[in-house]
Formats: C-alpha cells, sequence, structure tokens
C-alpha cells in the first residue's frame, strides 16, 4: 500500500468517484486537502454563501445521478450548510458534505469555530459519520458515498482540523470494491398479486413520481400506461415524469397542481404508484378536492422500504427499484391481461379534463390588475411555454408565484424540473439553477423566483458570472411575502405584519453584478427579454412586475384557524370582530 496523507487519501476516493467538482467557501481548515484539488483534476466552485453550495450540489445530483460534494470551514461555515442539506435530505438526493471540525485536542474547550455539527446533522442526513483517527480518513468517506447512493441522501463526514495531516498506509480502491449500485426487483412472489389486483381494474390511473425520473424507466411505464390505458398523473414538483404531449398525461397533483389529474385520479379503483412515497403534503386536498381516493387500490413501488404505505395503505407494495419493478410488472401484465384496445375514450376523457382545466387557469388569469403590473398567472404562461418549447431545464422556489408555476410547467423529457420539494425552503432556485447548469451545460437553465426569496439569491449573480453560468432568473417583483399575505388576509382580518418588501430595482442590481438586466410588465416585453437573454447566453435577471393582489390560497388552510384572544388589550383582534 503506498504511503500518503490523509488529505491525500480523502482526495483520492474523490478522483474514483468520478467528482469532478467540489463546491463551498475557502476556509483554513481544509486548506491542506484543498490544495491537492488543481492536482487531482478537480474543480473547487466558489460561492457566497455556504447554502448555495449545498442547493448547488443538490441540484447536480438531481440532474446527473452522481452525489454533489461540498466542504466547508468548521463551525459557521459547515452550520451554514443546514437548510440546504435538510433539503437534499427530504430530495433524497446523494450527497456528501466534508466536514472538519475543531481540533481534536481543544475539543471542549469552546475553541473559536466550535460546534458539535456531527450531532447537529444526525437528523437530516442518512448518516452523521465521524473520522476516529486520521488512518481512518479515506474508509469514512468511502462509507459516506456507499450509504449517500444506497440510501439516496446526505451524508455528513466529521474529520477534526488536525486529521487531514500525518502519515498513513492506503490502498486506493475502486467504489465497485466497496459499494453496489442499489437495483432489483425485491420480492417476486409480489407481483402475481400485483398482476391480480391491475387485472380487475376498471379505471386505473398511474403516478409517476421522481423514481421514474432516476431510475430511467419512462418508455417502459409509457408503454405499460397505453397497454392498460390509465392515464397518468405526475407527483408533487415533479413535473417531468411524465411527458405532456403524451395523450394520457393529466398533470401533477399537489398544491397548485392540475384540476385534471385531481378529476380523473379522484375516479380511480385501482392506483398504480411508481416511484413515489406518496407523500403526505403532496397528496392532501387541493382546491376543495379530496381527490385521493380512499378506496382505490394502491399497488406502489418504491426503492425505500420504509416509503411503501407510509401515507397510504397500499394492496400490494413491491419494494424495488422503479425500472427494473415496472419492467417485471409489465412482462407479467402482458401475459396475463389483454391490452386495451380502444384508448379513444380514455384519451378523451383526458383531454377534456385538460382543456377545462386550461380554460378555469385563464380565466383567473385575465382577473383585473393595478396599472403598470401583470397578473402573476400571465407572466408563468409565457415563462411555462418558453421553458417547454425550448426543452429547457426549471427550478422553482416555495412561495405564492413559485408555487403557482406547479400549474404551468410542462416538460418533455426528464431531468428537467428541480424543485424545492416539501422542505419548501426559499432561497432555493437560483442556486439549484447554478448547480443545474454546472450539470448540464448545454442546456438552457431557467429559475422562477419570487422577490422575496431573490433577496436570499442575488449574492450569487457574481458567481454565476464569474463561472459563466448562464442561468435565466425570472424574478417576480410583487413587493410582498404574498404566501403569507394570504394568510393575513384570510385568517387575520387584513392586518399586514411583516409581509411587505422594498426594492428599487432587482434588475439594476444583477446589471450591477455583471448580469444582464431587464425590467418587463408584459407579455410581449417579457417574451422578448427571455429570448434575447437565451441568444445572448450570459447570466440574466428578468424583472417581473407583478400584482400583489392577486394571491394564491394558503398552502395548509387545515393548520391555520381565526384568532382566538382572551386579554382585554387584544380582544379587538378577536376572531368575532373579523371583517368588522
Amino acid at each position: 500500500m503506498p504511503k500518503m496523507t490523509p488529505s491525500e487519501a480523502m482526495t483520492e476516493v474523490l478522483v474514483q468517484e468520478g467528482v469532478n467538482h467540489v463546491s463551498g467557501i475557502l476556509g483554513s481548515a481544509f486548506m491542506d486537502m484543498l490544495d491537492l484539488f488543481p492536482a487531482a483534476g478537480i474543480d473547487f466552485i466558489s460561492v457566497r454563501h455556504e447554502q448555495t453550495a449545498g442547493h448547488m450540489e443538490d441540484a447536480y445530483s438531481r440532474l446527473t445521478g452522481r452525489a454533489g460534494v461540498v466542504i466547508g470551514q468548521n463551525g459557521p461555515g459547515i452550520t451554514n450548510y443546514v437548510t440546504a442539506v435538510a433539503t437534499a435530505n427530504m430530495a433524497h438526493s446523494p450527497m456528501v458534505v466534508i466536514s472538519p471540525s475543531a481540533g481534536s485536542i481543544s475539543v471542549g474547550w469552546d475553541g473559536f469555530q466550535e460546534c458539535d455539527t456531527w450531532n447537529l446533522f444526525k437528523p437530516i442526513t442518512k448518516a452523521s459519520l465521524r473520522v476516529p483517527h486520521p488512518k481512518r480518513a479515506a474508509d469514512i468517506l468511502r462509507t459516506a458515498f456507499r450509504i449517500a447512493y444506497a440510501e439516496r441522501g446526505p451524508v455528513l463526514v466529521d474529520i477534526p482540523r488536525d486529521y487531514f495531516y500525518g502519515e498513513l498506509d492506503e490502498d486506493i480502491l475502486h467504489p465497485s470494491q466497496y459499494r453496489v449500485a442499489p437495483g432489483g426487483i425485491g420480492n417476486p412472489e409480489h407481483f402475481a398479486a400485483a398482476v391480480e389486483v391491475l387485472k380487475n381494474a376498471k379505471n386505473p390511473v398511474i403516478i409517476s413520481g421522481r423514481g421514474v425520473v432516476d431510475s430511467g424507466c419512462m418508455e417502459t411505464l409509457k408503454d405499460m400506461a397505453e397497454y392498460l390505458g390509465a392515464p397518468v398523473a405526475t407527483t408533487y414538483l415533479h413535473n417531468d415524469a411524465f411527458p405532456c404531449d403524451h395523450p394520457l398525461w393529466t398533470g401533477p397533483i399537489g398544491y397548485m397542481g392540475s384540476k385534471a389529474a385531481m378529476r380523473i385520479l379522484q375516479k380511480a379503483d385501482v392506483i398504480l404508484a411508481v416511484g413515489t412515497r406518496l407523500s403526505y403534503f403532496g397528496t392532501l386536498p387541493q382546491y376543495d378536492i379530496n381527490y385521493f381516493p380512499k378506496t382505490a387500490k394502491i399497488v406502489q413501488i418504491d426503492i425505500n422500504p420504509r416509503h411503501i404505505a407510509k401515507t397510504h395503505p397500499v394492496a400490494v407494495g413491491l419494494c424495488a427499484d422503479a425500472k427494473d419493478a415496472s419492467e417485471e410488472l409489465f412482462a407479467r401484465l402482458r401475459e396475463a391481461v389483454p391490452a386495451k384496445k380502444d384508448l379513444t375514450p380514455v384519451h378523451n376523457l383526458v383531454k377534456d379534463e385538460l382543456e377545462n382545466w386550461y380554460k378555469e387557469i385563464a380565466l383567473i388569469a385575465d382577473e383585473p390588475v393595478e396599472a403598470g403590473r401583470m397578473h402573476p398567472r400571465k407572466a408563468l404562461e409565457v415563462v411555462g411555454k418558453f421553458i417547454t418549447d425550448h426543452d429547457a431545464i426549471a427550478t422553482t422556489d416555495i412561495g405564492n408565484t413559485s408555487s403557482t408555476a406547479n400549474s404551468y410547467l410542462r416538460f418533455k423529457k426528464t431531468k428537467r424540473h428541480v424543485a424545492t420539494l416539501t422542505f419548501g425552503n426559499t432561497g432555493f432556485a437560483y442556486q439549484a439553477a447554478l448547480g443545474a447548469q454546472l450539470a448540464c451545460p448545454e442546456d438552457l437553465t431557467v429559475a422562477i423566483v419570487g422577490d422575496g426569496a431573490w433577496g436570499m439569491s442575488l449574492f450569487e449573480v457574481p458567481t454565476a458570472c464569474q463561472y459563466n453560468l448562464p442561468v435565466i432568473a425570472t424574478v417576480y417583483n410583487n413587493g410582498a411575502w404574498c404566501a403569507e399575505k394570504k394568510n393575513q388576509v384570510d385568517f387575520y382580518n387584513n392586518r399586514f405584519v411583516g409581509a411587505d418588501i422594498w426594492s428599487k430595482s432587482y434588475a439594476k442590481i444583477g446589471e450591477a453584478m455583471g448580469a444582464d438586466g431587464y425590467t418587463v410588465n408584459t407579455q410581449k416585453d417579457l417574451a422578448e427579454a427571455l429570448d434575447t437573454a437565451r441568444k445572448n447566453r450570459r447570466p440574466a435577471v428578468i424583472e417581473i412586475m407583478t400584482d400583489g393582489t392577486r394571491l394564491a390560497p394558503p398552502f395548509r388552510r387545515d393548520a391555520l384557524a381565526l384568532p382566538t384572544r382572551f386579554l382585554p388589550k387584544y380582544e379587538h383582534l378577536d376572531k368575532a370582530h373579523f371583517n368588522k
């Protein structure tokens, strides 16, 4: 075994794992390892805030299937990753966080930048590992990659900053020597039961999730949908999990999703859920439609046994890789069930429901707005069409306008939609777009960002310029935290506290940072700005002046209630005075 330092050993693990870049902010704690990166062929992507690096690598992982890697200074540098790592954990994105900690000799002395990050990250990672000795540095890092891929999520590697130094004898191992790619069909006996359920279905519906995207089984899923004559809905914020130009596509479920998908799903007697955990938030009633049928029999395919029947009882659970299981299930279906001969009725059903839904959202978009402002849905119509027409990658934040985009984002290919998902943090879309652009440098990438989230993102415009990442940021300036403002309208009698946001010009700030800036308030000007930004292939900030009174429904109406006040000084705020 060759002699090397722990820094060299860990760097060689990254090389063998095919890591071509690591993101973060320069820090003294890991400089010995960082010094090796250029010679190892590893780029260091320097951002303005560590949270950005985490969101970038989350998106990079979702689009490439490879684990993103981040690093930071011990203490505050690593704690800045908390939100991004929690997001990646709920998104099931493989990631490795190399986390220097205080020197081993000073632990417990409350020294400079000391923090117990090892324990801090335990609840938001698949594993929080600690290097117990410098000679174990490479072994623990290999373990991190093994867990990140096997359990699909982030893993933290805590290493005291003095453990980068020293000597050890270490084998340089190829990943095939210490981990295997997950896959397989699980228990073969369960497939016979799944076929029986599907064979007797009168109104089957397929729900396609991220597992379909990650495993690459879209063609099999399309063939199976056509064979069964089953409409297909996509899971919440995985709008790229079925092609929008397919006649069985009904759109996404979940908040601000497609009513067409929900109305069709409501009548299903059998649901085939492929590559999805059927998350609680993603299947809640929407638009006052309790669309997820309680009586339908569910056949659920998911690679993680913890997700089978987690939120909805199943008739059959197939704990397996989405692609392997879909191929096996389809092969057995073809032997046991004849293909549906006439798809015309189901095609017409889907077409009619979609047309009704499109008319409904078009009417909403025609509501009157403030002078000089656009209806946010009018803006999303243009941006959504631009994304579909140019096969662009779209990244979305959380918030009023970004969430409404769920009604407008339609994709013909997989790995086009990167959303904050159910962690729901603001300040995700632009940072994720930078990572998406790193992953797919030839593709067009568009971030959909509200002005609240943009305040948590705009400082990364220089990063986009520095690394020539031509992300187009569409910033919807409605002057408020509008999702929360809607709650204050519905539950707090229009008492707006902390809801307003002010800025002179986001476009000019973008220009000052080196990007191209545009300010628009009409569909025509927005379409022209998007096309110009596409042709220029430079970082761009398109500030869209939208109306702040056209508010989407609350995210969780069930989680709020009209206020009750008992103290005399607050009695005028009681629900009894609502709208008086």
